[in-house]
């Protein structure tokens, strides 16, 4: 899977236009994240499906806290049959700065998107379910045909790395470092040591914040804002592998759950760019997803691309074919 992460911190319209572009570049798969602060991405990727042909489509991620894992399985469905079964679920925790915005605090983050996964798909099998879990569904059911649509799941921890690889179809790791994709491979090989016999292949795709553009310095800074997220939601551990200040990435996450994103990308620290993004010229991106392709089966091109994500598609096109010479 070469693919590519598109944001609605840009209008609908223009995401459509970006999924076309990725599509005519060679990308086969496009995921738009989400947030609830930014425009809905099921709306996105309806846009996107109506702009394009062939490229698989999905949330990347998605969580179950805020919206009823029901109602997620039918709002992927619905997209699947929109772009004629172009559909990839993307499914995940959710990320803790920004949930926490919403008063959501999810006790068993494992369990309720593993538990969204199987009921999603008992749906799609035209199933009625009755699930009483981390949440509930009485005789749930769809009143249209939904088809088989994959599933990845969304991880940074150990446990929902090692479940991914266990149940799901595909694992969208949150990791731009070597270091952090050899750390996951062993949780990968843990998770099929115990995969269920005809649970079918396994894509262990890199989900790697990419910004790329024709200056070194000018990729650099683009890159600041994901990695504010990233640094302050990352686990202590993670944080430690890279030698990190703990307190300050601390002082970046209160920062994003406050709103305050100015503050948060200026306390971004050089170090946290290197750990938490792929970022420089074509070149210098080429060469750090050379590194992680020795590890990873796929990578996504996570946000923000660059800093004009319009020319950056293109650029890191270029970059992922010189990765894979």
């Amino acid at each position: 899977m070469d693919a590519i992460e598109l944001t609605p911190e840009h209008p609908v319209p223009q995401l459509g236009e970006w999924a076309e572009t990725a599509e005519r570049e060679g990308f086969d798969t496009a995921f738009v994240s989400h947030h609830y602060n930014n425009r809905d991405e099921f709306v996105a990727l309806a846009e996107m499906a109506r702009a394009t042909d062939r490229i698989r489509l999905g949330p990347g991620v998605v969580n179950p806290a805020e919206t009823h894992p029901v109602t997620l399985a039918s709002r992927m469905a619905t997209l699947d049959e929109l772009a004629g079964g172009r559909g990839v679920f993307g499914v995940g925790p959710g990320d803790a700065a920004t949930l926490s915005n919403l008063g959501l605090d999810p006790e068993r983050p494992l369990r309720l998107v593993l538990e969204t996964m199987q009921v999603a798909r008992e749906l799609w099998n035209g199933e009625r379910v009755d699930h009483d879990g981390t949440f509930e569904a009485v005789d749930a059911g769809l009143n249209y045909e939904a088809g088989s649509i994959p599933v990845y799941v969304g991880a940074q921890g150990p446990h929902m790395t090692r479940m991914a690889a266990k149940y799901a179809d595909g694992l969208l790791y949150n990791g731009s470092h070597p270091r952090d994709l050899a750390w996951a491979a062993e949780r990968v090989a843990e998770g099929l040591d115990e995969r269920p016999t005809g649970r079918g292949d396994f894509d262990f795709a890199a989900y790697a914040s990419v910004s790329v553009a024709d200056e070194e310095a000018t990729a650099r800074e683009a890159a600041r804002p994901p990695v504010a997220f990233i640094a302050g939601s990352a686990p202590e551990p993670v944080l430690e592998r890279h030698g990190l200040d703990v307190e300050r990435a601390a002082r970046v996450g209160e920062h994003v759950a406050a709103g305050a994103f100015t503050e948060a990308f200026e306390a971004v620290s050089e170090e946290m760019i290197d750990a938490f993004s792929v970022a420089g010229t074509p070149e210098t991106v080429a060469e750090r997803v050379a590194a992680l392709l020795e590890t990873a089966d796929s990578l996504v091109v996570g946000s923000p691309l660059g800093p004009e994500p319009g020319e950056a598609i293109g650029l890191a096109r270029e970059a992922l074919r010189l990765a894979r010479r």
